[in-house]
């Protein structure tokens, strides 16, 4: 049997101010990322690898679900008993320009989640992955056929609980005063970063029969620039 693992305190220890306790908070960091760097150790040294995730719930609450090929090293490494792990997401949303390096910053969004991780069962992982692509890619399972037993088979899913969870966030203009001494002719003030969709670029097939681009792709384009708008909307009127 599996031993518990005994976490790590997961209380930031500096600008507590900025660490947010909120489900919500942890969910929207969530909802917004693709890739979550998996910290492990292995042989003895940590070792950090990037994953596509979706959030879902296999019937026993919400988990990342990792997704990956069979025979990916970590997903070896899980066995029958999982393996510990610390999963990250993160968002720069702006990079702050004060009029000295030492007060620059960032505006940023994160969320730590550790735990032990799993296999999903064989029973459960085709909806695992369909809720993995439901993360990643909203509204596209019903432009496409449905997923065959050899690609379920292919593929592999570890789930992470998101009972033990870490959010800290930077949300902010620049800090600034009239009398803090500094040169006021430098122009201080935040840089939004925001990911935005390019153009959807067509494969070859679809470019010779001039096949349109499907609701799902525009559908992720214009959510995508329109949480940027937000922010950005949000940050200039602070």
């Amino acid at each position: 049997m599996p031993i518990d693992d005994a976490l790590p305190s997961l209380t930031v220890r500096r600008l507590r101010d900025r660490q947010l306790t909120d489900p919500e908070a942890l969910r929207q960091v969530l909802a917004e990322g693709f890739v979550a760097h998996v910290g492990l150790v292995r042989d003895g040294f940590p070792i950090v690898l990037p994953f596509l995730y979706g959030v879902g719930d296999l019937g026993a609450g919400p988990v990342l679900l990792l997704h990956g090929s069979t025979g990916g090293g970590l997903f070896l490494d899980a066995g029958a008993d999982g393996v510990p792990v610390s999963a990250t997401i993160t968002h720069v949303d702006g990079i702050v320009f004060a009029r000295s390096t030492f007060d620059s910053s960032a505006n940023y969004r994160s969320a730590m989640v550790v735990g032990r991780a799993t296999v999903v069962p064989a029973g459960l992982r085709a909806d695992a992955l369909r809720q993995v692509s439901d993360h990643l890619m909203p509204g596209r399972r019903a432009e496409l056929r449905e997923m065959t037993a050899k690609e379920v088979r292919q593929t592999q899913v570890l789930q992470l609980p998101l009972d033990a969870a870490s959010v800290k966030v930077r949300a902010a203009g620049v800090g600034e005063s009239p009398d803090d001494g500094e040169d006021h002719t430098v122009w201080a003030g935040v840089l939004p970063v925001a990911l935005r969709a390019g153009a959807p670029v067509a494969g070859v097939l679809a470019r010779a029969a001039a096949t349109p681009v499907d609701a799902s792709v525009v559908a992720l384009a214009a959510r995508l620039d329109a949480v940027a708008d937000g922010r950005e909307a949000r940050l200039a009127s602070a």
